[in-house]
C-alpha cells in the first residue's frame, strides 16, 4: 500500500482521467447539442438521452463484477479504445443513416462504456492509497473530472458554434487514444479470484453477494441510494433536459449565441463540480457523513430562484444567468455530497466486493435517470409558455425528499 497520496500509478490514473474525461465531456456535450439544433423537440431529446442512460445502467453491475475479477488497468486500456473507434465510425456514417437512430445508437454504447469503465476507477483507488486517505483521493477524481467537464463544453461550444461537430469528433478520438496508450504504463495491485464455476454463474454470485451486503450488512447504503434515485428523477434529470432545452429553444437568445451561451453553462455546472471537489477534499476531515442531508436540502433549495426568474423577468440573458450561477450552486453541493458517499462506502465495503458495491449502487441510483429524461422531456413540451412551472414542481418535490433524508444520514453517525 502506498503511504504517500501522489504515487506513481495514482498520479498516472489521474491524468489519464484527465485525458479521458475530457474528450468524454467535449463528446457528451456536443452530440445531444446536434440532436436539439436540428430537431427542436425537447421530448426527443429526452427519450434518446433517456435511452442513452440504460445501457449504463445494465452493464454496470457487470463491470463492478469485472473490476473485482480482471486487472482494472486492462479494463480501462480496452474501454477507452473502444471508444475512439465508436466514435471514428459515428463521424463516418454521419449524414449517411438517420440522424435520430445513428445518435441513439452511439450514445447508447457511450454511455454502456462508461458505466463499464467507472467502477474499474473507483475500486482501483483502494489499491493505491491508504485507507487514511481514501477521502483526499476520491477528492482529487472528482476535481479532474470536473476540470475536464468544465473546459470540455466552454472549448466545445466556442469550436461548435465556429467549426460545427467534425472537429469535436476528431478531438475526442485522439483524447480516448491517448489515455488508452498512457494507461498501458499503469501498475495496480491485483489479485486474481479463484471463479470455480461458469461465467452466468459467477455473475449470479457476485450480484447477489453484492445486494446481501447493502440489504443485510450495510442496510444504510441502500437507504440512501433510494434518496440517490429521487434526486435524480425530480433533480438531476430537469438540469438535464431543462438546461440545454431553455437556453437553446426557449430563452430569447441568438442561436450561435445560444450555442455559446450553453456551452459556458455546461463549463459552469463544471466549475461547480471542481469547487465542490477542492472543498471536499480540503474539509474532508470535518465534512461527517451525517450532514450529507442538509447538501441535499441546499441542491433543492437552488431550484426556486430559477422558477421564479422566469415569472419576474422577461429578457433571456437575465434568466439565463440566474438559471446558470443556481445551477453552478447545485453542483457544488451535489459534488460534496458524492464524495462523502463514495469514501463512505469505500471505507465500510471489503476489498473483494468493493467493485460489485459500487457497481450495484451506481446502476440503482441510475435507473432513474432515463424515467426522469422522458418525464421533463415531455413535461416541457406539455408547460410550453409555462417553463417556471416545471422549475417550481421540481424544487417542491425535490425539497420534500431531502428534508426526509436528514434522519436516514443522521443514523449513519451511529454505524
Amino acid at each position: 500500500m502506498n503511504q504517500k497520496l501522489f504515487s506513481k500509478d495514482y498520479t498516472m490514473v489521474v491524468i489519464g482521467q484527465i485525458i479521458s474525461l475530457f474528450g468524454n465531456a467535449i463528446i457528451r456535450f456536443a452530440l445531444p447539442l446536434y440532436l436539439l439544433n436540428q430537431t427542436g423537440s425537447s421530448s426527443l431529446y429526452g427519450t434518446v438521452t433517456a435511452f442513452a442512460i440504460i445501457p449504463a445502467i445494465i452493464l454496470s453491475p457487470l463491470g463492478g463484477i469485472v473490476a473485482d475479477r480482471v486487472n482494472k488497468r486492462n479494463i480501462m486500456v480496452i474501454l477507452d479504445f473502444f471508444t475512439a473507434v465508436v466514435i471514428m465510425a459515428f463521424s463516418l456514417l454521419l449524414g449517411n443513416i438517420n440522424l435520430t437512430l445513428l445518435m441513439t445508437a452511439t450514445m447508447m454504447i457511450l454511455y454502456g462504456i462508461a458505466g463499464a469503465y467507472q467502477p474499474s476507477v473507483q475500486a482501483s483507488i483502494p489499491a493505491l492509497v491508504s485507507p487514511d486517505q481514501f477521502m483526499a483521493a476520491n477528492s482529487v477524481i472528482n476535481t479532474v473530472s470536473s476540470f475536464s467537464n468544465l473546459m470540455g463544453p466552454v472549448l466545445g461550444g466556442i469550436l461548435y458554434s465556429v467549426y460545427g461537430l467534425k472537429p469535436i469528433l476528431w478531438i475526442g478520438i485522439l483524447c480516448f487514444l491517448l489515455s488508452s496508450v498512457m494507461e498501458l504504463f499503469i501498475k495496480i495491485p491485483y489479485i486474481k479470484q479463484d471463479s470455480g464455476a461458469g461465467a452466468w454463474k459467477i455473475i449470479k454470485n457476485d450480484f447477489s453477494e453484492s445486494i446481501r451486503f447493502i440489504r443485510k450488512e450495510k442496510p444504510v447504503l441502500g437507504k440512501g441510494v433510494l434518496v440517490t434515485c429521487g434526486i435524480n428523477l425530480f433533480l438531476s434529470s430537469m438540469i438535464v433536459v431543462g438546461l440545454p432545452y431553455m437556453v437553446t429553444e426557449v430563452l430569447q437568445l441568438d442561436a450561435g449565441q445560444a450555442n455559446r451561451l450553453y456551452g459556458f453553462s455546461q463549463g459552469a455546472l463544471a466549475a461547480g463540480g471542481l469547487a465542490g471537489g477542492i472543498g471536499a477534499g480540503i474539509f474532508a476531515k470535518k465534512l461527517g457523513i451525517q450532514k450529507a442531508g442538509n447538501l441535499i436540502i441546499i441542491c433543492a433549495a437552488c431550484v426556486f430562484p430559477i422558477g421564479t426568474a422566469l415569472i419576474l423577468f422577461s429578457s433571456g440573458l437575465v434568466n439565463y444567468m440566474v438559471m446558470t450561477l443556481c445551477c453552478f450552486v447545485i453542483m457544488v453541493f451535489s459534488t460534496v455530497f458524492t464524495v462523502q458517499m463514495m469514501s463512505f462506502i469505500q471505507e465500510e465495503t471489503p476489498p473483494n466486493l468493493l467493485g460489485k458495491v459500487i457497481a450495484v449502487i451506481l446502476t440503482v441510483s441510475m435507473c432513474a435517470q432515463p424515467v426522469g429524461n422522458v418525464f421533463y422531456g415531455i413535461l416541457f413540451e406539455v408547460c410550453e409558455g409555462w417553463e417556471s412551472a416545471v422549475f417550481l414542481f421540481a424544487g417542491t418535490v425535490s425539497m420534500i425528499i431531502a428534508a426526509g433524508t436528514k434522519n436516514i444520514f443522521k443514523c449513519m453517525r451511529n454505524k
